[in-house]
């Protein structure tokens, strides 16, 4: 039986992605940083009947020691890992760079870029002494040299994440392990992540021309997740980016949004 670890899953699009591993046989590892989602989550998972187990540990993913003991805990319990997804991350106040504060920067920068590399390296230590395993990361805004205001220090995050992935990779290629890591790009995603920054600590508000785009471009994560899970499992190739927004997806929502109509914000606010 097939085990898969999920950072930030109690909740959103690591919390649905574990929910269609679940369906598909996997034991499932979830993490987050309070107890009780961690348990909430576990709860709903347990409710879907399958085969494999779920458990789930409260970690940082910015403490490289928190994320050696999920793995750890994940490769002693089922005697292996087959998939790991650094999914977890934070957003940041709406606000221009020059105006945030030096404890969100460190925070976010802990969270969203050193979490994806505690993440990765903890992963393919456990994987090479087992000789197989993929890794995946999480892309976010500014993974394709986007901008946008406000944006200007997630962004950086998410860019730098997708260059340690690529170079992961090729390390991978040179060294002829028998490994796997890529990238996931699950576009905008509709969830609290947009309003909120420092994990939950402050909310944020969306200018309307910014509401305007995500109604067009945004999904709720289930959807995303049934997406992207079937390519994940059935992937062997390195390096590759499984993109559910893609160009041609993105554009052909721009052309029809006249007449398809999306209101995400008026049914969340």
């Amino acid at each position: 039986m097939k085990t898969v670890v999920i950072t930030g899953s109690t909740r959103g699009l690591g919390f649905e992605m574990a929910k269609v591993f679940r369906k598909r046989g996997f034991n499932v590892v979830i993490c987050g940083t309070k107890q009780e989602n961690i348990d909430r989550a576990i709860s709903h998972l347990c409710d879907i009947k399958a085969r494999g187990k779920v458990i789930g540990q409260k970690c940082n993913v910015s403490s490289i020691h928190d994320v050696e003991c999920l793995a750890d805990t994940a490769f002693e319990l089922f005697g292996g890992i087959d998939i790991w997804i650094n999914n977890a991350g934070v957003n940041q106040s709406y606000l221009h760079s020059w105006e945030l504060g030096a404890e969100e920067i460190d925070y976010l920068m802990q969270v969203d870029l050193k979490g994806s590399i505690n993440g990765t390296n903890a992963a393919i230590r456990k994987m090479l002494q087992q000789g197989y395993g993929a890794v995946y990361n999480v892309e976010g805004m500014g993974s394709n040299d986007a901008f946008q205001s406000c944006f200007a220090l997630y962004g950086t995050a998410k860019r730098a994440v997708t260059y340690f992935s690529d170079a992961v990779a090729n390390e991978i290629r040179e060294l002829k392990l028998p490994l796997v890591i890529g990238k996931l790009s699950p576009g905008i995603m509709i969830t609290d992540f947009l309003t909120s920054a420092e994990g939950e600590q402050n909310r944020t508000e969306l200018d309307a021309s910014t509401k305007r785009v995500y109604n067009i471009l945004g999904d709720y994560p289930d959807v995303i997740a049934d997406f992207l899970v079937p390519r994940i499992i059935k992937n062997r190739k390195n390096g590759v980016r499984i993109s559910w927004l893609t160009n041609r997806k993105a554009v052909s929502r721009l052309l029809t949004s006249g007449i398809r109509k999306r209101e995400f914000f008026e049914q969340n606010d």
